[in-house]
């Protein structure tokens, strides 16, 4: 695979894990401020569709940890779910904080010209509607403009699979947690642009791998100095991190 074929690369080294997401309530707008205020210009936030089949973010299937609902998210209407206390649950702060569509986040990006990583995060069953929704709505969000489109990733093959079904020029990315040996093929076979892996199982020799095969090489969650020292030296292109107040982005 070539990666001249593709859209344009559309992330800076340094991604923000859920916008700001232990300094303010993850995959909310407030995170992604907050992970602008250090400096960041690009995110990673998890999307998951409503019952009406709305686009907005939250990494849980269920409601529960991280805002005032309660029950699966895909059993509720985003009109009952945009009325929901999204922040009060990470500190008194934040009380009051919605609920992020992608429809705002794509605003918010767009405004302020910064990158996107969209995790698709499909409540259990949905995995080929979810991708399917949500690369026809980032065409739609997103107009098509492939400089600054964002990159769909997922844990689930399907899910990437109705993602290239809806929206074939729209990078996509292979999210790994655990080692199994096909997952070269399975990148490759998806049309991915990235692998982004846990970074313990990132290694030198799977650096190599990924490069060789025309693919970017990312890690989660790294928030450890040393770890991200050794990362960098071993050539990977990408780190997404909590620490937004210890790394900074133009480092």
């Amino acid at each position: 695979m070539n990666i001249a074929s593709t859209p344009a690369w559309p992330l800076p080294f340094w991604i923000a894990h859920r916008g700001a997401g232990k300094l303010a309530p993850e995959n909310t707008l407030a995170a992604f401020r907050l992970g602008a205020a250090h400096g960041y210009r690009a995110f990673e936030c998890d999307v998951k569709l409503s019952l009406d089949g709305v686009p907005f973010l939250l990494h849980d299937s269920s409601l529960r940890r991280t805002s005032t609902g309660s029950g699966l998210a895909s059993a509720q209407s985003w009109s009952d779910l945009s009325r929901l206390d999204a922040g009060s649950w990470h500190s008194r702060a934040h009380a009051g904080e919605p609920l992020a569509s992608l429809e705002a986040v794509a605003r918010f990006v767009q405004a302020n010209r910064f990158g996107l990583n969209l995790e698709l995060k499909p409540t259990p069953g949905q995995e080929r509607l979810t991708g399917q929704v949500v690369g026809r709505e980032v065409l739609r969000l997103w107009g098509g403009v492939e400089a600054h489109l964002p990159l769909l990733s997922s844990f689930e093959p399907v899910a990437l699979e109705g993602a290239r079904e809806t929206a074939p020029g729209v990078p996509r990315g292979l999210l790994l947690d655990s080692p199994r040996e096909s997952w070269l093929d399975e990148a490759q076979s998806l049309g991915c642009v990235a692998v982004i892996t846990n970074y313990r199982l990132m290694d030198a020799a799977r650096v190599q791998a990924i490069h060789a095969a025309g693919m970017k090489a990312l890690v989660y969650t790294a928030n450890d100095e040393s770890v991200v020292a050794w990362l960098r030296a071993n050539g990977v292109d990408g780190i997404i991190t909590d620490a937004v107040d210890r790394f900074a982005p133009g480092d």
